[in-house]
């Protein structure tokens, strides 16, 4: 089984979860999830709980206490805030680099999927009809402490954004597409290290080459240990053939790191 995760307390979440039951016919069972009804379509089920979802460190054992049975992805629908209030489309897998000061423990990553996320952001790139930002996010917030795949897809960067139908309806559309074809997708798959926060060299990457993205450290969370790239390579639901490094966008000692960590594993050295 397949899950959708929304919030309550989130207006864009409710944006794309009404987005999802009107437009792709999930109907409402007997089932409730943290005391809201759970709707289904097929293999995929849509969960609501009552809290910030970026806290919700261990849904997945959740899950199989309320429900029965252990998802295989969690596709986390949200929106996305920026002082900047940046109209964004965005998706990234969670974790911390360093302090885990908006859930999560730190320096812990959650498990990416990144074909999941490539598709993801090829599909909302496809729909966006809305002239916004279409991008990766670097890894940040939590849940860290998950045991499957997940991902966090997102509206930003204000409640003027996160309320508007169209965007609603083309999350709603991507994460149908994802968790429909993500398992069939073969992509090679990178961890990134470098640039902003908003992954402008990756994001480019992965929209004109055949390249999936896993974790992303932007440039604010080095100097990197080594160990917390092995981590990521550990962390991610598969094969990881390269890293990619954005080499104007990170610092010297995280980059020289990231080239020898690539021969000493035999992967591919990506300087852009």
């Amino acid at each position: 089984m397949k899950v959708i995760m929304t919030t309550k307390i989130d207006l864009a979440s409710m944006n794309i979860m009404n987005k999802l039951i009107d437009n792709f016919d999930f109907t409402e069972t007997d089932k409730s999830f943290d005391g809201n009804p759970v709707y289904a379509k097929g293999d995929t089920l849509i969960l609501t709980t009552n809290d910030e979802m970026i806290y919700y460190d261990g849904l997945d054992r959740a899950i199989e206490e309320q429900l029965g049975f252990v998802p295989e992805i969690i596709a986390f629908a949200s929106r996305h805030s920026s002082k900047q209030k940046l109209p964004a489309l965005t998706v990234h897998v969670t974790g911390n680099w360093g302090g885990g000061i908006y859930g999560g423990r730190d320096e812990s990553l959650a498990i990416s999927q990144p074909s999941a996320m490539k598709l993801a952001l090829m599909k909302m790139n496809e729909l966006n009809d809305l002239g916004w930002t279409v991008c990766y996010e670097a890894t940040h917030h939590g849940p860290s402490e998950l045991e499957v795949p997940s991902f966090f897809i997102e509206i930003g960067s204000s409640e003027e954004e996160w309320i508007i139908d169209r965007a609603g309806e083309i999350i709603a559309e991507t994460i149908v597409h994802v968790l429909e074809n993500y398992k069939k997708a073969k992509f090679p798959v990178a961890v990134g290290i470098g640039g902003g926060h908003y992954a402008p060299k990756q994001t480019k990457r992965a929209l004109e080459t055949d390249i999936a993205f896993s974790h992303i450290a932007a440039k604010y969370a080095h100097p990197l240990r080594k160990e917390l790239v092995l981590k990521a390579i550990e962390r991610t639901a598969e094969k990881v053939e390269a890293i990619y490094v954005d080499w104007k966008g990170s610092k010297g000692e995280t980059r020289q790191m990231a080239r020898a960590l690539a021969e000493e594993l035999g992967l591919e050295f990506i300087r852009d």
